[in-house]
């Protein structure tokens, strides 16, 4: 599906524009997901990194995903909100917290990942299959 979809973070200095096709959308329950969101899981849709443009400043801390690779989580210096991730498997592929939608209702997650990563308090959605590894 093709779409233009807008977003930013809480105070509103950083804004984006995603237009092109949504790649997949997920939720996420690894261990970064959890620290980078402050919850039990991150729910995200992918979309080709060149189809995004940012108005403002994110910066991105490194960590290493579940499977060792390098993965960079952006936020806003201003705020703290949690905007974007990427790793270094997929240069191409960048994740948006669908929380920063401004219409966060158009969100629907297809698929669950690291599953077996959740916290008892916030368990995978049980209507969603978890991607194969």
């Amino acid at each position: 599906m093709t779409e233009q979809l807008t977003g930013g973070c809480a105070c509103g200095a950083v804004r984006y524009e995603a237009d092109g096709e949504i790649e997949f959308s997920f939720n996420c329950h690894c261990r970064k997901c959890q620290q980078a969101t402050g919850t039990g899981h991150s729910s995200a849709f992918a979309v080709a990194a060149n189809q995004v443009q940012f108005q403002g400043e994110i910066r991105e801390y490194k960590a290493s995903s579940d499977n060792g690779a390098a993965t960079y989580s952006g936020f806003c210096p201003t705020c703290g909100s949690p905007l974007t991730s990427r790793t270094e498997r997929f240069p191409d592929r960048i994740y948006i917290h669908a929380a920063t939608l401004d219409d966060p209702s158009r969100f629907s997650p297809a698929f669950t990942v690291f599953e077996e990563a959740a916290q008892p308090w916030d368990p995978p959605m049980k209507e969603l299959e978890a991607a194969p590894r």
